[in-house]
């Protein structure tokens, strides 16, 4: 019998620890079919007389524990309070104001947005061109050594 948190049971002490155990799984999640078919084999190895005295465990079922990866919970570090509210970021008249683009006519501005594209262009033809040279260049091979081979003189024979 359950009712809330609370499961009461009668039976033979045996029994109760069978329910005991499936009642405990049962808060850690694991569904108690699992038990059920466990205990339904084991009452059907009990009737035979030959299966007795020997061990059931190649009979009953060995299910896989699948572990759930849950993500980890990141703790975040409470800063020290400040009264003040942080800076404010420059907006973009700010930057303009500070480069001196701002004051540029639309022709001059047009003229700096032109180079600033033809600098980034050149940069990425430089390594796009890098990559493709990193296919040419040959791998290092280490140097095998020769054993040499002692001649047999007339000097070394006497």
């Amino acid at each position: 019998m359950v009712q809330g948190n609370t499961v009461s049971a009668m039976g033979p002490y045996k029994g109760l620890k069978e329910v005991r155990r499936i009642v405990i799984d049962c808060i850690k999640n694991i569904h108690p079919i699992y038990h059920i078919k466990e205990l339904m084999i084991k009452r059907e190895l009990a009737k035979d007389p030959k299966l007795k005295d020997e061990s059931w465990d190649r009979f009953l079922p060995h299910f896989k524990k699948q572990n759930v990866k849950r993500p980890k919970k990141v703790i975040k570090k409470k800063n020290e309070y400040t009264p003040f509210p942080p800076a404010q970021t420059p907006s973009k008249v700010d930057l303009q104001l500070e480069s001196g683009e701002y004051f540029l006519k639309p022709q001059e501005k047009a003229i700096h947005e032109l180079e600033k594209k033809k600098e980034k262009q050149k940069e990425n033809t430089l390594k796009r061109k890098a990559e493709r040279e990193k296919a040419f260049v040959p791998p290092v091979e280490e140097k095998v050594k020769r054993k040499k081979k002692k001649l047999k003189t007339a000097e070394t024979e006497s």
